[in-house]
């Protein structure tokens, strides 16, 4: 495939997504991926039984086009995708111990979390009128709408745990964009929650919460492998530039210099890639992106006996406010949601450290993050002995942070990318870091690339979901 419809620079699941809808489209596409393996921070261990990851360890799907892919490429089948147990309890730790988060509105008002003040503020929540500037952090806006107590107990461990991020920067609007939108329309979440189940607006499959029985490696497999979809590995972009009908793509390979047109380039790498790339093009589009930051975050892993953890682990781990630990944010039972990840009568384990709230763990040494997950762990979950065995990931630039006025932020961007045609981002600094949000942009962007391609203009949103065409290709020669 010499000059393919589509470029795609960056082989992660951003870029692999847009790529996978544009093939299944018939669209020509390649990708080119600086690393040996695709799948950017996506990876998965196996070793003496266990199977661990390096980042995401499941999904939690609400997006009819997660579906449509996972059926399209069989992953939804049941030998291949593994869900995670019905009504498992999720934990917060509170003054020392662990206390299950209540799932439903009348848990929520029962539950112990909250004090008798806090409840009350909870319960007044309908008649709190709806406002709020457009920059609003996570924290002005939960605090508004909800009370400082559940920010503090609840949603702060939630920014902090999976989203490495910081309530009282992030950006509200970016980060809660689904509550923002409730308030918006109906004043209140609650009144939102009713009125959206009242109308059984619910699109999500039978299985919400899933991995795969190969690891979260599966899905990368499946991206990277389909037909028209042509990887190049170790493939660096160094250049682009304009031209009268698409665009020259520049860079280098282990076999020399590579140059290659294509009407359409996206560029599915870290900010920061991407703005030395914009750099000779546009000194505002560079600057903007390079105002992006990003969350360090270390991953360890655990595996002990089962008889050395006096803890039932009955669920799926915990998440910990800045109250309790700043450094440790959150606990996976992996071996509880998905018992195959260890061999029988063993446990496995997943911690979460740093992030925008302890930065200062970007610097500890193995031992010093073992160390102190163990001092962590050990009187909560009652374990009395050293782990059998133990891994550790490094993310220096971990998860972008959604921080001040990011979604002003990300308009200037685009604003100035309509100045060069053809040319797109698509990474996990847009439009959110989960992989359901990954797949569900990829989509988004391969339809306004097919139909940019087909030459009738820009679609509306209204048209983009449910019209794209899932005709099979045959595999191009690359």
């Amino acid at each position: 495939m010499s000059n393919p419809d589509v470029i795609v620079i960056g082989g992660g699941v951003s870029g692999l997504s847009v790529a996978w809808w544009l093939a299944h489209a018939g669209v020509t596409v390649e990708v080119w991926e600086q690393n040996a393996q695709p799948g950017g921070k996506i990876a998965t261990r196996e070793a003496d039984g266990y199977m661990t990851e390096r980042a995401a360890s499941l999904m939690l799907n609400f997006r009819p086009e997660v579906s449509r892919l996972l059926a399209a490429t069989g992953l939804d089948a049941s030998k291949a995708m593994c869900p995670a147990p019905p009504k498992n309890r999720r934990y917060l730790l509170q003054r020392g111990q662990l206390v299950p988060v209540p799932m439903r509105p009348g848990a929520l008002i029962l539950s112990p979390l909250w004090s008798l003040r806090g409840k009350l503020r909870l319960l007044a929540e309908p008649f709190v009128p709806k406002g709020g500037r457009s920059d609003e952090t996570v924290s002005e806006f939960i605090i508004r709408r909800l009370g400082r107590e559940l920010l503090e107990k609840a949603m702060e461990p939630f920014i902090a745990g999976p989203l490495a991020s910081d309530p009282d920067l992030a950006s509200a609007q970016a980060v809660l964009p689904r509550l923002v939108a409730l308030e918006k329309r109906y004043g209140s979440l609650a009144l939102g929650v009713f009125a959206h189940k009242l109308l059984n607006r619910r699109t999500a499959p039978v299985h919400e919460v899933f991995s795969f029985r190969r690891g979260m490696a599966a899905l990368i497999d499946v991206l990277a492998a389909a037909p028209g979809v042509c990887l190049h590995a170790r493939r660096t972009a160094t250049q682009l530039e304009p031209m009268r009908s698409g665009w020259r793509v520049a860079g280098h390979a282990p076999d020399g210099e590579r140059t290659v047109r294509a009407r359409h380039v996206v560029l599915s790498v870290p900010a920061a890639g991407a703005a030395t790339l914009l750099h000779p093009l546009d000194g505002e589009s560079e600057r903007l992106l390079r105002g992006i930051g990003y969350a360090s975050l270390t991953v360890v892993h655990l595996a002990f006996d089962r008889s050395a953890v006096h803890h039932p682990l009955a669920g799926t781990g915990f998440l910990v406010p800045r109250s309790e630990n700043p450094q440790l944010t959150g606990c996976q039972w992996v071996s509880s949601l998905f018992p195959y990840r260890a061999p029988r009568a063993k446990v496995l384990l997943t911690c979460y450290l740093g992030g925008a709230r302890a930065p200062e763990t970007r610097d500890w040494d193995d031992d010093r993050c073992i160390g102190a997950v163990m001092a962590w762990l050990g009187p909560l979950l009652r374990i009395k002995t050293a782990p059998e065995r133990v891994w550790v990931d490094r993310h220096e630039c971990g998860l972008p942070l959604y921080h001040g006025a990011y979604s002003g932020r990300l308009r200037a961007i685009a604003e100035r990318l309509e100045n060069w045609p053809g040319l797109h981002l698509a990474a996990n600094y847009c439009g959110g870091v989960s992989i359901r949000d990954r797949i569900a942009n990829g989509y988004a962007l391969a339809q306004n690339i097919q139909v940019a391609l087909a030459g009738s203009g820009a679609p509306s949103p209204a048209t983009v979901l449910g019209s794209f065409p899932m005709r099979a290709v045959t595999r191009s020669s690359c």
